[in-house]
C-alpha cells in the first residue's frame, strides 16, 4: 500500500505540542502518523492514525517504522516530539534516573533518527525535525538531567544535519519556550531528595508550573512557520519558538557556558543570583596553555 501525499511521523502525539503538531500537518495536507506508548487510551484525531511506540526500545522503533513503511511506503518528516523532563538537583538523583531521561530524550531521538534514514536516503529527501527547547541552550539549576539531554540533541542534531545533508535529507530543530501543556506533571522527580535542597528545590518546580500555565498554548504554538526546506508545509506546522535548520551557515556563536544566564523568571522567583563575576573564557590561542583545572572551573 502507498500514497501520494507526503507522509509525516510526529512521536509523543497525544497531548501537548505532538498533537497540536499531527493536527496542523493533517491541515496541511500530510498522512500523518502519531504515535503514543498506550494508544489504547487516546482519543481519536481525525486524519492521525494512532500506533504504539515505546521510543526507549529498539525493537518498538523497528516495528513501528517498518508498519508506517508498509501502510503508506514512505516517511518525509519525522518529528520527533516524544520526551520526558526531570527535578531535582543532580545530587539529589540516580544515574538510573538521569539514564532514563536520557533513553527517551536523547536515544529516543537517535533510534528513530537511524531508523528513518535509511529510506529518507533512498527518497532523496525527508526532514527530521527534533523537538528541543529553549533549554537545550541555556543552563537551568534543578533540572540538570533534563537540560544536559537537550544540549545533548541539540550537539547530535547539528552534527547529522552535515553527514546527511548531501543526500536530501535535513535536520532542524525546534526550541520553543514555556508552552501550556502537561510537562511539570510529567516530570522525574529525584529518588534520593536531599533536605539542603528541598526549598530551592520546591521554589524552581512552582516557578516551572507558573510558566507553563502561562505558556502559549500549543495550538498557537503549533504555528511556527519556517521557509527553508522543501517541505514547506510540514513547517508551517513547526512549534512557535526559535526554529531552525541544525546547522546555519553564518549564524552567530552561542555564548560559552560561564556566559549563559538560566532562565531570568525561575532565576528570580527562586533567588538564585548569578555570580558577581562570570568566569573569563580564554582565547582560542590561550585555551591550549591552560591546565584542565583551569580551563573548566
Amino acid at each position: 500500500m502507498g500514497t501520494h501525499r507526503p507522509v509525516a511521523l510526529v512521536t509523543g502525539a497525544s497531548s501537548g505540542i505532538g498533537e497540536a503538531t499531527a493536527l496542523a500537518l493533517v491541515r496541511a495536507g500530510f498522512e500523518v502518523v502519531g504515535t503514543s506508548r498506550n494508544t489504547a487510551k487516546v482519543a481519536p484525531r481525525e486524519g492521525v492514525t494512532f500506533l504504539d511506540l515505546d521510543v526507549s526500545s529498539d525493537e518498538s522503533v523497528t516495528t513501528l517504522v517498518q508498519q508506517v513503511i508498509d501502510r503508506f511506503g514512505r516517511i518525509d518528516v519525522l518529528v520527533n516530539n516524544a520526551g520526558i523532563g526531570s527535578s531535582g538537583a543532580t545530587e539529589e538523583s540516580s544515574v538510573a534516573q538521569h539514564q532514563r531521561v536520557f533513553d527517551i530524550n536523547v536515544f529516543g531521538v537517535i533510534r528513530m533518527t537511524k531508523a528513518v534514514l535509511p529510506l529518507m536516503r533512498a527518497q532523496g529527501r525527508g526532514r527530521i525535525i527534533n523537538v528541543s527547547s529553549f533549554y537545550g541552550f541555556a543552563p537551568q539549576p534543578f533540572m540538570s538531567a533534563y537540560i544536559a539531554s537537550k544540549h545533548a540533541v541539540e550537539g547530535y542534531s547539528e552534527s547529522v544535519d552535515h553527514e546527511v545533508r548531501e543526500h536530501g535529507v535535513r535536520v532542524l530543530l525546534v526550541e520553543p519556550g514555556a508552552t501550556n501543556t502537561s510537562f511539570e506533571g510529567n516530570l522525574v522527580q529525584p529518588d534520593t531528595p536531599l533536605p539542603l535542597y528541598e526549598s530551592r528545590r520546591r521554589t524552581v518546580d512552582q516557578a516551572v508550573a507558573n510558566a507553563v500555565r502561562s505558556g502559549d498554548d500549543p495550538a498557537v504554538v503549533a504555528q511556527g512557520r519556517r521557509h527553508r526546506s522543501h517541505h514547506r508545509q510540514a513547517e508551517a506546522a513547526l512549534p512557535r519558538g526559535t526554529v531552525r535548520q541544525a546547522h546555519e551557515p553564518g549564524a552567530p556563536s552561542r555564548p560559552g557556558p560561564d556566559l549563559r544566564p538560566a532562565d531570568p523568571q525561575v532565576q528570580q522567583t527562586a533567588g538564585l543570583t548569578p555570580p558577581a563575576r562570570p568566569m573569563r573564557l580564554p582565547a582560542p590561542e590561550e585555551a591550549t596553555t591552560f591546565p584542565a583545572s583551569r580551563r573548566r572551573a
